[in-house]
């Protein structure tokens, strides 16, 4: 593979977690106005469906394999795990928290996504490499980190006048504040965990179906039928469905084409390319964008927890990354000295050929 086409699923993944952070933002101010979490994963799910669906058709009509059973079952549980069940737990946990603080659970997605890979061959551990304790190591300081930000809020960092204190004071005396907080973190780290899982599925997708288009399509749909069955079931309530105003009807359309939509797309590709963890490790530029919106337009404080924990999450998160680079480049040259002792080896048997040919004749 060239620079360029080393560099195209860097750029395309930057892109991808930039759009995430819009969609978080602009969802955070739709729940805020009371618009139902259900009918926004529907809503968005049957637009991705809708606005996919044409596209697949024509650009992969040619290349596109043949759906099997099997491949459908696996579509199926993508969808409910990484598609359905995690927006649904995330969006209530961006409810109950805010929209940087929720990204910042993103960023534990590429430790999960280490640690799932483990049972299933994906990865490899061996703690006499210098490679493996790296991992562990950056899995565990990751793991802090996010255990940090689900416990300890802190006191606020922007603007911290006597009055914002004493009002936080008074909002972590509250423990109804207190509990919506811990509930949201639950919901954000149980989200992170299905984000995870739906890479190590959509892996094994990619192998066995590699029209992504066609794919996320089928997402889509699965996801709009799953999360439409879910919301019936947990809320019977027919007013849930209608959306209050302009915004609210255009963040979702935009969330349904852009987020659910192209950004899926363009994650499935690039989990063909480079593999889920590669994939994975890009998630903590959604809190850095998100980060950047969330002061910027909804004026939302940053706390000491949320910037202790992050730190935690990303430091471990990239000494997890040194250790995969440094694991892939022992594996290198492993396989460059398997070559060499090869052809030495295919020498001497040449060689060998050759003198009993000459003495038996």
């Amino acid at each position: 593979m060239d620079c360029r086409g080393q560099l195209k699923p860097v750029f395309a993944l930057i892109l991808i977690n930039f759009a995430f952070a819009i969609v978080n933002i602009l969802l955070k101010k739709v729940l805020d106005g009371g618009t139902n979490h259900m009918a926004i994963v529907t809503y968005r799910l049957s637009i991705s469906a809708i606005f996919l669906a044409p596209i697949a058709y024509h650009w992969e009509r040619k290349t596109r394999p043949t759906l099997t059973f099997q491949i459908l079952c696996y579509l199926f549980l993508g969808a409910l795990v990484g598609v359905t069940l995690s927006q649904y737990s995330f969006l209530l946990g961006l409810h109950y928290t805010s929209a940087t603080f929720s990204c910042a659970f993103l960023n534990t997605v590429p430790v999960s996504t280490f640690l799932l890979a483990l049972p299933f061959g994906l990865e490899k551990v061996n703690m006499k490499s210098k490679a493996s304790r790296a991992k562990v190591l950056g899995a565990v300081i990751c793991t802090a980190g996010a255990v940090l930000l689900t416990l300890y809020k802190g006191v606020p960092l922007i603007r911290p006048h006597s009055g914002d204190i004493k009002a936080h004071v008074d909002t972590m005396m509250s423990d109804k504040k207190t509990q919506r907080w811990a509930i949201g973190s639950l919901f954000l780290m149980a989200g992170s965990f299905m984000w995870s899982s739906w890479f190590l599925i959509q892996a094994k997708i990619s192998k066995r179906y590699p029209s992504q288009c066609s794919s996320t399509v089928i997402f889509s749909f699965f996801g709009a039928i799953q999360s439409a069955v879910i919301s019936s079931i947990v809320e019977r309530n027919n007013a849930m469905w209608i959306l209050k105003g302009k915004f609210e009807i255009m963040s979702i359309i935009y969330a349904g084409v852009v987020a659910s939509g192209l950004c899926y797309v363009g994650l499935a590709w690039c989990v063909k390319q480079r593999g889920p963890v590669f994939t994975a490790t890009f998630t903590p530029f959604t809190q850095i964008f998100a980060a950047i919106f969330d002061f910027s337009i909804l004026h939302d404080q940053i706390y000491l927890g949320s910037v202790i924990g992050s730190i935690l999450v990303i430091f471990g998160l990239y000494i997890l990354l040194w250790g995969k680079s440094y694991d892939v480049e022992e594996c290198d040259e492993k396989q460059s000295l398997t070559r060499e002792d090869r052809s030495r080896n295919g020498d001497v048997e040449s060689q060998g050929s050759l003198t009993v040919n000459s003495t038996c004749s």
